[in-house]
Formats: C-alpha cells, sequence, structure tokens
C-alpha cells in the first residue's frame, strides 16, 4: 500500500518537450513510473525517446522508451488512459494547464511550475472545489509525489528513496530530501513523500496528506516538515491531535527569519507577528508532537515518536 500513486499509476507531463519537462519526464521514466504520454500542443504524432542532452531514454529493463505526444490532454486520455499528469508549463499558462487536465477527467494533477500568480491559483482552487470536486492538485512550486520503487511523478532525486514505512510530507523540496536520506540511512524507509509546495494556495494540504496516511496501513509514523508563513502547521497539528493515530514528528524552518521578509517560499512570511517558527513549534508540543530542533534530528524525532506511541499502547 501506498497513498495516491503506485506501480499502475498512468502519468503523462503536460509540458513534455520543453526542457525541463524533457528532463523530468525521462528521469521519471528511467526511475520505472508508468509512463504513458505527453502534452505540446503543436507537437502530436511526435514521439519523445531522447532527454534534452540527446541521451536515449530506458525504462529499468532496459528497453528504450517511446512515448507519444498528443496535441491536449483529452486526445491522450483517450488515446492511452490517463491517471495523473506532471505540470511543466510556463508560469503564465499553468493555471489553465490545471484546469485542462482536470477537465480532461484526470484525477492526479502535480504542478511542479514555480511562480503561478496567486490570482491565477485562487481561481483553479475555487473550480477544482466547484466544478471538479474528485481531482487532487499537488503544487504548484513542489517536487512532487514519489512512492519508492514504484511511482516518481516530480524533480526528487529518485536514487536516495527506499520503500519503507515512514511518510513524509513538506511545504519544502530541500528538506524533503534531507528527511528521506535520513530514514533511508536507518533502514526505515518511505511509504509515500508528498511535497505539497511553499506558495500560498495550493490543492493540498497538511491535513490532506495526514488523513490519507492515517488510512494508509503500510505507513506506521510520518514527518511533517513546515516552515514560516501563514497557520497550516497549526491547523495540522490540531487534526492530528484529535484524528491520528500514528506517531508523527515535525520540524518547522526559517527560525531565525526576520518579521515582514519572505523567505524563499512565496508562502514564507512571517506577518502581523503570526506564523513564526517559535509560535508553529509551540502549539505542536502543546498537541503532543515530537518536533526537531534541527533538520539533522529529523529520523532521531520520527523515531523517538514512534518509540513513545509504542510504549503508550
Amino acid at each position: 500500500m501506498a497513498i495516491w500513486v503506485n506501480k499502475a499509476t498512468r502519468v503523462i507531463c503536460q509540458g513534455i518537450t520543453g526542457n525541463h519537462g524533457a528532463f523530468h519526464s525521462a528521469r521519471c521514466i528511467e526511475y520505472g513510473t508508468n509512463f504513458v504520454g505527453g502534452v505540446t500542443p503543436g507537437k502530436g504524432g511526435q514521439v519523445f525517446d531522447k532527454d534534452p542532452a540527446g541521451n536515449v531514454i530506458k525504462r529499468p529493463d532496459g528497453t528504450e522508451a517511446r512515448v507519444p505526444i498528443f496535441n491536449t490532454v483529452a486526445e491522450a486520455v483517450d488515446a492511452v488512459g490517463v491517471d495523473a499528469s506532471m505540470i511543466f508549463v510556463p508560469p503564465a499558462l499553468a493555471a489553465d494547464a490545471i484546469l485542462e487536465a482536470a477537465d480532461a477527467g484526470v484525477r492526479l494533477v502535480v504542478t511542479i511550475t514555480e511562480g503561478i500568480p496567486v490570482m491565477d491559483m485562487v481561481r483553479v482552487r475555487k473550480l477544482l472545489r466547484e466544478k471538479y470536486p474528485h481531482v487532487r492538485l499537488i503544487g504548484p512550486n513542489c517536487p512532487g509525489i514519489i512512492t519508492p520503487g514504484e511511482c516518481k511523478i516530480g524533480i526528487m532525486p529518485g536514487h536516495i528513496h527506499k520503500p519503507g514505512s515512514i511518510g513524509i510530507v513538506s511545504r519544502s523540496g530541500t528538506l524533503t530530501y534531507e528527511a528521506v536520506h535520513q530514514v533511508t540511512a536507518l533502514g526505515l524507509g518511505q511509504s509515500t513523500c508528498v511535497g505539497i509546495g511553499g506558495d500560498p494556495v495550493n490543492g493540498t494540504n497538511f491535513i490532506d496528506v495526514l488523513r490519507a496516511f492515517n488510512a494508509d496501513p503500510k505507513t506506521e509514523g510520518v514527518i511533517m516538515i513546515g516552515e514560516i508563513g501563514g497557520s497550516a502547521e497549526e491547523e495540522a497539528a490540531r487534526w492530528i491531535s484529535q484524528n491520528m493515530h500514528k506517531p508523527v514528528a515535525a520540524f518547522i524552518a526559517g527560525r531565525t527569519a526576520p518579521p515582514g521578509k519572505r523567505m524563499g517560499h512565496a508562502g514564507a512570511i512571517i506577518s502581523g507577528g503570526k506564523g513564526t517558527a517559535a509560535e508553529k513549534m509551540k502549539v505542536l508540543r502543546d498537541c503532543g508532537i515530537t518536533v526537531a530542533e534541527s533538520p539533522a534530528d529529523l529520523a532521531k524525532a520520527v523515531t523517538e515518536a514512534m518509540k513513545a506511541a509504542a510504549a503508550h499502547k
């Protein structure tokens, strides 16, 4: 078991012929993702079989990949069947790309694109809730989602992941990789890792992912990585205290950030004295969640949380 993606998930890339889309589509195919097509308007009928450096793309079994390219997502859905779309469309066009995938019946849309205007995402989220409630959007401005050994949709380095029992959800891509590396080194591995992105308006929040991990029999513990800005971590902490029956460890990035200055992500800003790392960490601890003081202690924190949970059984 895992959440949302597995080896059977049929994946396409919108923007597959752009440099970033081509590079990361090739890496996903090489990882073993069930990649069935790509979409670039005006390039339908072509075949994607080489990365931007001109290297032939091969699947894990050594066979050469020949992925069909379509003009629209609807054409791809009709021709090959699509469960998930990875979006590498430029920011000005990304909102429409998300809605195109939703309108074509794609149930999981993973948007890697950074810099999408906030008002575009407000419009997208409203339409998804009202017209496409069955569609799950991950991102934007995120590293994607991976179920180790089965399916990688996004930009994460696949080689550091190992199938296992720890679910990871994070606003930060880089810290996701740090957590992955640590739990892999301990031999615990990961069930699924989800990068929800650092923008102020996104499609999937901490609680969405935590709820899925809570229901997944393979996930035995969870690492939640937050950062300054907004109130998503506090809301997640309260949800965990009331609903989660699995141990959770957390880390909040941005403890030294000055108020009023955006740090990295568009949503990482302390405004009106709210959204500070100290405030978030206090709420997490008050809700009984193990909090790591340093990103170097992520794996240690989740193992402590799992030991404490086992002792209380």
